[in-house]
Parts: C-alpha cells; structure tokens; sequence
C-alpha cells in the first residue's frame, strides 16, 4: 500500500547525473562525425583519448543502470508498489547494453585504423554513438517525467540519501565525474550541490579542471 509524502527527496544528483550521459553522446557522436567527414583530425594520441572517454562513458552510463536495477528501484518499490511500472525500465536497460558493446567495438575501430584514413572507422563511430544517444534520450525522458514524481511523492529523502551513498561507492570516479558535473549545472544547482555535499566536491572538482581541460580539449577539439 502506498502513502502520499510532502518532503520528497533531493533528485538534482540523479538529474545532473543524466545531463552529463546526454551531453556527452550528443557531443561525442558530434565529433565522430566531424572525423568521419574529414573536417577534424584524429591522430593516434586523439583517437586514444576518445576510447578512453567513450569507454569510461559506457562504464558510467551501465553502473548507472545496474545501480538503478539493483539497489534504487527495490526501494521506490517498497514504498510506491502499483504506481510505476519499473520493469519498462529494466527492460531499456538490458536493451542498451548490447548497444553499448557495440559503441565499445567501434571504437577499437578507430583506435586500430590507420593514422590518414580513419573516417570509415568515426563513421561507424557516429552511427553507433548515435543509436546510444537516441536511446537514452528517449528512456531518460520517460524516466524523469514519469518515475521522478513518483519518487518524489512516495521515497522518503534518507531513504533516497541512503541509495545515492551506496551508488557512489562505484563508479568512474570522481576526476571523471566531478568536473563533468560541474561543467552541466547550473550555477544555483551547483550552489546548492556544494551546500548539501560540503566544500570538498568543489574544491576537487576545481583541482581537477586543468587536467580535465587538456584531456577534453584532446577529445573534442
């Protein structure tokens, strides 16, 4: 039996969380597609950088979805059983897995073509990225209009604190997370990020940016 609650939980880390999966499909697929018309380069310490990014991204984006599977969406389901249907969810998530591998092989392409002809491999590239960003534009979509309210009227907030500290403990880490998150909020989210956190996410984030820089400005030109 589920009951109405008027102090939900603080969703602006999941939301961030999903800003910065779309933002880096959407540019990444960009960029292969610059490659691939041969409006940008892409030598070997340029194609590296973008495996590494793309294939941590895919670590991100499949700890993001087992982290949902097996540890938020038990809970939103013991106190919102009947108002959400978490299993079309599940079923998008083991969609994109598949997916994702597929992203992971097309860009070992890149990486082992040679030097000068590497726009049949970023076309590849392109197309794989871009069947990933449709995707996850679409299931987040439905995600934050549908599942959102639910657990903002049902999950009680140290219930959802709780399921945040315990998807934390995995992951790609904080250099590759905590600039991206800075880079996609907005500055009273951030506000508000370094008041519910503490100093210490921001001042690592702020250490973390000229690195950070190189490696994007590598990536996407």
């Amino acid at each position: 039996m589920t009951t109405t609650r008027t102090d939900g939980p603080d969703l602006l880390g999941i939301t961030l969380a999903h800003r910065m999966m779309r933002t880096d499909l959407h540019r990444l697929t960009d960029v292969a597609g610059r490659i691939a018309a041969g409006a940008s380069g892409c030598t070997d310490r340029r194609a590296a950088a973008i495996a590494t990014w793309i294939n941590t991204l895919c670590d991100e984006i499949h700890h993001h979805h087992t982290s949902e599977d097996e540890i938020a969406w038990p809970v939103i389901a013991r106190y919102a059983a009947g108002s959400v249907d978490l299993a079309v969810l599940t079923d998008d998530h083991h969609a994109l897995d598949p997916l994702l591998d597929e992203v992971r092989s097309a860009v070992r392409g890149l990486t082992t073509a040679p030097t000068g002809s590497r726009g049949p491999a970023a076309g590849e590239l392109a197309q794989r990225l871009a069947r990933v960003r449709d995707e996850i534009d679409e299931h987040l979509d439905a995600e934050e209009s549908g599942l959102f309210p639910v657990i903002e009227r049902y999950v009680p907030a140290a219930e959802w604190t709780r399921i945040e500290e315990q998807v934390r403990r995995k992951g790609p880490g904080a250099q590759f997370v905590l600039p991206r998150m800075a880079d996609v909020a907005s500055p009273d989210e951030w506000a508000h990020m370094r008041a519910v956190a503490g100093p210490v996410p921001a001042v690592l984030a702020r250490l973390m940016r000229p690195g950070h820089r190189r490696r994007e400005r590598l990536v996407f030109g």
